[in-house]
């Protein structure tokens, strides 16, 4: 097929090498525009923009898709179908409609659950017991249009976001080859109205832990936050950003140190703190 992709972190990248493996025509790929990063503030390009000037295809990065001359340019492309992946911007109509087959989005959580920007992130922090990829057919409304393909997995005591993420990469890597593969034979299922949730854009405000609470929800936190933005606690003045832990035994004032292998008490239980990062 002749394919636009749009995407822009890390997520999308899989998915891009399998649609240019599967032989697809990637006639143009979008992504945000670089942005200044770093200390020295220079311009660092997306990775889904370096991976494909690898590959030699063509990127594009307007600021919008609202403006009509973009849409023209996108429309001009000819292109069987879109494949969009943590893009970063709004699809308005113009271009939903411009493919002929319309615009699939690969999505991080077992819709209706967890639409929105943050669905690994709040996954893990809910305690949910499994999550997935659904491939979904694009509509004006957020993640709510009728889904072709979805898969689930298991989320483990040891998942972080940042496992889960490469995990569910791989996964809506291979789902949207056999997606488009089998896109004349699948028949979309509309989202239910009931168990919706959404995934809203993760606060660093959230992140300070509060060992008042039951260590379940401390563990779950510490990794969900993993490693962005990071959950983080205070000890001696010195902010100690926390990135893996398990539950433990033990009870105590909430916040103590229980033993030397760091389990801390919290307000029901204890949390064993496996790995940490101090300031700098």
């Amino acid at each position: 097929m002749r394919v636009v992709f749009m995407g822009t972190p890390d997520f999308s990248v899989p998915a891009l090498n399998a649609l240019v493996e599967a032989g697809h025509q990637i006639v143009a790929v979008y992504c945000q525009p670089p942005r200044p990063a770093g200390r020295g503030k220079k311009e660092r390009l997306t990775p889904v923009h370096a991976r494909a000037l690898e590959l030699g295809l063509e990127v594009r990065h307007p600021v919008s898709l609202r403006d009509v001359a973009a849409q023209a340019d996108l429309a001009a492309l000819d292109a069987d179908i879109a494949v969009v992946v943590a893009y970063g911007l709004i699809l308005p109509q113009a271009v939903l409609d411009a493919p002929r087959k319309g615009c699939l989005n690969i999505h991080a959580s077992l819709l209706p659950r967890w639409r929105g920007a943050a669905p690994i992130h709040r996954a893990i922090m809910a305690g949910d017991a499994e999550t997935g990829v659904c491939i979904m057919q694009m509509e004006a409304g957020l993640d709510t249009g009728p889904v072709l393909m979805r898969e689930a997995t298991v989320i483990t005591p040891e998942d972080t976001t940042d496992v889960l993420h490469d995990r569910l990469s791989a996964m809506g890597a291979r789902l949207i080859v056999d997606t488009l593969s089998r896109l004349d034979t699948l028949t979309p299922d509309p989202q239910s109205e009931q168990g919706v949730t959404y995934a809203h854009k993760i606060d660093k405000a959230e992140a300070q832990i509060d060992w008042t609470v039951p260590a379940e929800q401390v563990d779950r936190q510490i990794r969900g936050l993993s490693p962005f933005p990071g959950a983080w606690t205070e000890r001696n003045g010195e902010r100690i950003k926390l990135l893996a832990s398990e539950l433990a035994e033990g009870q105590g004032e909430p916040g103590t140190v229980l033993d030397d292998m760091l389990a801390v008490a919290c307000g029901e239980g204890a949390v064993r703190l496996l790995r940490l990062q101090r300031a700098g």
